[in-house]
């Protein structure tokens, strides 16, 4: 059998340094947003049952999910979404707390990624999650949390506005099955024009036919609502295009500019999804880094009705592009390495602590002779060394 032990599993990765650094100063900046606005943090197993994620639930294929038994021989899955589990939790332990809830969470999610396609099957993930409150006040509250949180991390974001419902009204008058539906729905979501226009070339002409065929293109100002108004009369349809008119007209208040698009082509294939649905992208990542929008139905899975709405955001994505862009805080090296004479081990590394409670940084020295460390600090630029003993002496590394 080959020995895998020196590798990691495709679509894994190791973090080192640097990287962590970044992971964890987009965590720890997002982390404070989320609690300035009255969010409180949770966490919830890596593991659970898989029937939480059935795909008529989560809308997860089960094949893109990592699965295991217990010791009873139950289905499990590592982690693939982190909105499920709070929703269970807000069912559950969280059931008699007053609503609105207001959670954040950051912790990793693991789902499968057939072909890659650049993306990781493990990925760290942050978001909020708004329980128990509807309408448009909800809605700004989570969306403009959203846009404060990528403003903090990088200045080139923007935010694209869909609307789930509008979607799925159009998709359902389709004169297809289930299965042809959701290939329709996957050619919309990788703006396959070609693969999707031969597809509906195939079926009878009708207006929802038409709606589809737009949907890709449908993406731009305030003018894409006008256009796709003027393509269908469906009185619901219409009621959720006027919605994210006023959610739209809402948020230009911010003086965003071209950086809040409206794009009716936002249909992910998470079947929670409700109403109102939105994407962040950064410059230097293909693919979005914040994914939300509202989840009305969703716990009714656990018979506790209650409107939600939240996003989740794709911390290393973020950290990557911060990081390339040399927008991370470099971790500072020690000014001072102390090294101890033999005997004195204990007194060099309480010598150490006074240094660092002085906001001094400082590095003990784990060497055997002086020479070893004086050849480390200079390797590491480290400009001073200091050595106890009977005494204590501090001499320059000559760095």
């Amino acid at each position: 059998m080959k020995d895998y032990s020196i590798i990691t599993p495709e679509g894994t990765k190791d973090l080192l340094f640097e990287e962590c650094m970044a992971n964890r100063t987009v965590s720890t900046t997002l982390g404070k947003v989320f609690a300035q606005r009255g969010f409180h943090e949770v966490l919830t197993p890596g593991i659970e049952f898989y029937d939480l994620f059935a795909e008529e639930k989560s809308g997860i294929p089960m094949e893109y999910m990592f699965k295991m038994s217990d010791s009873k021989g139950r289905l499990m899955v590592v982690r693939p979404d982190s909105t499920l589990p709070i929703a269970r939790m807000a069912a559950t332990r969280l059931m008699h707390e007053k609503h609105p809830l207001r959670l954040y969470y950051n912790q990793r999610v693991y789902r499968y990624n057939p072909g890659l396609t650049g993306r990781s099957n493990e990925v760290m993930q942050t978001g909020i999650e708004l329980i128990g409150a509807k309408g448009l006040r909800a809605d700004l509250e989570a969306i403009t949390t959203a846009i404060e949180a990528l403003s903090k991390c990088v200045p080139d974001y923007r935010i694209e506005l869909g609307n789930a419902e509008f979607f799925r009204i159009m998709a359902k008058s389709l004169p297809v099955n289930d299965d042809l539906r959701e290939e329709i729905r996957m050619l919309i979501e990788s703006k396959n024009y070609s693969a999707l226009n031969s597809l509906l070339d195939t079926l009878e002409q009708t207006q929802a036919v038409s709606v589809i065929r737009r949907l890709p293109r449908l993406f731009g100002g305030i003018e894409v609502l006008d256009e796709a108004c003027k393509l269908c009369d469906d009185e619901a349809a219409l009621d959720r295009l006027a919605y994210t008119r006023e959610i739209y007209n809402a948020l230009s208040k911010l003086g965003l500019g071209d950086r809040l698009m409206i794009d009716l082509g936002l249909v992910q294939r998470n079947d929670y999804y409700s109403d109102i649905v939105f994407s962040g992208y950064v410059s230097g990542s293909g693919e979005p880094v914040l994914i939300g929008g509202r989840y009305d139905k969703l716990l009714d899975n656990f018979d506790a009705p209650a409107p939600a709405i939240g996003f989740g955001i794709n911390v290393d994505a973020l950290a990557s592009v911060m990081l390339n862009r040399g927008n991370v805080p470099q971790k500072p090296k020690p000014s001072v390495l102390v090294h101890s004479e033999p005997g004195f081990e204990i007194e060099a590394i309480k010598y150490t602590n006074a240094l660092s409670e002085a906001k001094v940084f400082a590095e003990n020295s784990v060497f055997e002779t002086l020479e070893e460390a004086m050849a480390y600090a200079r390797e590491k630029g480290i400009r001073k060394l200091t050595i106890v003993g009977e005494e204590i002496k501090t001499m320059n590394t000559g760095e």
